[in-house]
C-alpha cells in the first residue's frame, strides 16, 4: 500500500541512489586519479541510466519510483492526482542532495588531486550558453521521456512485471546520447537543483561557481517538457484505449 511514509522514503533513498550513480559516473570521468579517467559521454550515459534503473526498481513498491519533479507532475496532469504531489517533490530534493554529497565524499581524495571547477559534476552546464534554446532542449527531451513513462505507466502487464522500469532506464540513455549533446541533459530539476546547492555548500577547494544565473534553465525546461509530455502521453493512450 502506497501512503504518505512510503513515498517519502521510497523517493528519498531512490533518488539518492539515482544521483549516486549518475553524479558518480562523472566524478569517475572527470577527476585526476580515477581509474575510469576521459572515459567519455557513452560512459556517462549508461552511468545516469543505470543509476535510473537502480533507483527507480528500490522505489517502485514504495512509490512508483518517480525520483523525478517532471515525472511526478507528469504524472498527475495525466492521472489528476496532486494530493501527493508536495511529498514527492520533496524526498527528491533530499535525496538528490545526499546522493550528490555522497559522490563528494567517495572521491574526496580525487577531488583533492583535481583542479576545479567541480560544477559539471554536481550540475549540468550548456555546451553554447543560449538561456532560450537550452530551455527548448530541456523542455523538448523531458517531454520525449514523460511521453513514454505514461505510456509504459498505463501498460499493466509492463507496470507490474518491472520491465517498465527498464525501458525508462534505457531510454534515458537514449535521451542521453541522442539529445544530451547541448546541455547534459538534467530532465530532472531535482537532479540539477538538489546538487547544486550542495556544491555551493560543500567546502571544494577551486570548486568554482555554482552558477546560479543559469540554474533555473534546469528546472522550468523539465517541469514544463513534463506536464506537457504527461498530459500528451495520457491523451494518446486514452485514444489508443
Amino acid at each position: 500500500m502506497v501512503t504518505t511514509a512510503t513515498i517519502f522514503v521510497g523517493e528519498l533513498f531512490g533518488t539518492a541512489l539515482l544521483i549516486l550513480f549518475g553524479g558518480g559516473v562523472v566524478a569517475a570521468h572527470v577527476l585526476n586519479k580515477s581509474k575510469a579517467k576521459d572515459t567519455g559521454w557513452v560512459l556517462i550515459t549508461f552511468g545516469w541510466g543505470f543509476g535510473v534503473m537502480a533507483g527507480a526498481y528500490f522505489a517502485l513498491p514504495l512509490s512508483g519510483g518517480h525520483l523525478n519533479p517532471a515525472v511526478t507532475l507528469g504524472l498527475a496532469a495525466s492521472s489528476g492526482e496532486w494530493a501527493p504531489v508536495p511529498v514527492y517533490i520533496v524526498a527528491q530534493m533530499l535525496g538528490a542532495m545526499i546522493g550528490a554529497f555522497l559522490v563528494w565524499l567517495v572521491y574526496l581524495a580525487q577531488f583533492k588531486a583535481s583542479d576545479g571547477p567541480f560544477l559539471g559534476i554536481f550540475s549540468t552546464e550548456p555546451e553554447v550558453r543560449s538561456p532560450g534554446l537550452n530551455l527548448i532542449t530541456e523542455f523538448v527531451a523531458t517531454a520525449a521521456l514523460l511521453f513514454l513513462v505514461v505510456a509504459t505507466g498505463q501498460n499493466n502487464e509492463l507496470a507490474l512485471s518491472g520491465v517498465g522500469v527498464l525501458i525508462v532506464a534505457f531510454t534515458v540513455v537514449g535521451i542521453g546520447m541522442s539529445l544530451g549533446g547541448p546541455t547534459g541533459y538534467a530532465i530532472n530539476p531535482a537532479r540539477d537543483l538538489g546538487p547544486r546547492i550542495v556544491h555551493q555548500l560543500l567546502p571544494i577547494k577551486g570548486k568554482g561557481t555554482s552558477d546560479w544565473g543559469y540554474s533555473w534553465v534546469p528546472v522550468l525546461g523539465p517541469l514544463l517538457g513534463g506536464l506537457v509530455g504527461g498530459a500528451l502521453g495520457a491523451a494518446v493512450q486514452n485514444m489508443a484505449a
